[in-house]
């Protein structure tokens, strides 16, 4: 639990607690609060649960942390999908799930990027060209005291040897898909993203893998948050679960745990 409080005090630091539901998600059967990382991929999910069922589906996407304090906050959340353990076990831990629903959803993985038109191959973590490529630059990653993806990315980097290198260099996003997005639009040389990220965005190559011994496994975790007693919300949790909807994360490039 200390470590969850140091990263809700790291969250608390970017002032960003919006707590208004948006039209879409008030007027929706169903509203998901997810991992921005999730974006294609359930994205496509609704289209195909809606086309399906004709119920409707709200996806709210930010980091895992913001989304777990609006959720603390009262926010109208049904389902609850981060890309981290922790804070699920948070929501857990003060009674904001329903008992017996969490589930291991997906499993990732952890990449090294940089923009296709100026990628320049290096040779493992140690090779002088990492640094070099990234000059004068900066290293776009997610918040790495509160957001999943940074926490993990921190981590790899201290256990590789070369946190102390980097950390004056690197450029904080509220997500993952924030630091994505700098990578892809060439304002950093260099960034750390999810796999399945790398995968969503052509204008940016994956350059190394981090060691999955470096980090935390990457886990999503799925859960539904109270009430959640409509047809249509135990239908989408139920859903998501399921094969058609296990192979649209596959081609996303997340590992399935649930099978």
């Amino acid at each position: 639990m200390a470590r969850i409080c140091h990263m809700i005090a790291g969250l608390l630091l970017t002032g960003v607690l919006a707590l208004a539901p948006n039209r879409e998600a008030r007027a929706a059967d169903v509203t998901v609060f997810a991992a921005a990382s999730l974006k294609n991929a359930l994205e496509e999910i609704r289209a195909d649960f809606e086309a399906t069922t004709g119920q409707t589906v709200a996806l709210s996407f930010a980091g895992s942390s913001l989304l777990a304090r609006q959720i603390t906050l009262g926010a109208p959340a049904d389902i609850y999908l981060p890309a981290s353990a922790d804070w699920m076990d948070y929501l857990q831990t003060e009674g904001h799930l329903v008992a017996g629903s969490r589930r291991d959803l997906l499993g990732n993985r952890l990449v090294l990027i940089a923009p296709r038109s100026s990628a320049q191959p290096i040779f493992g973590f140690d090779d002088p060209a990492l640094l070099a490529q990234l000059g004068q630059g900066r290293l776009a990653m997610a918040l790495v005291t509160a957001v999943p993806a940074g926490i993990y990315g921190k981590s790899a980097l201290q256990n590789l040897g070369i946190w102390q290198d980097l950390a004056p260099k690197i450029a904080q996003t509220d997500n993952v898909r924030a630091a994505l997005a700098l990578v892809a639009a060439e304002e950093a040389p260099l960034g750390i993203v999810y796999a399945s990220d790398a995968q969503a965005e052509p204008r940016v190559v994956v350059l190394a893998e981090f060691p999955q011994s470096t980090h935390a496994p990457i886990r999503y975790p799925l859960a539904l948050i109270p009430p959640a007693k409509t047809p249509a919300i135990l239908a989408f949790y139920t859903y998501l679960q399921q094969p058609v909807a296990q192979e649209v994360f596959r081609a996303a490039g997340f590992d399935v745990l649930a099978e």
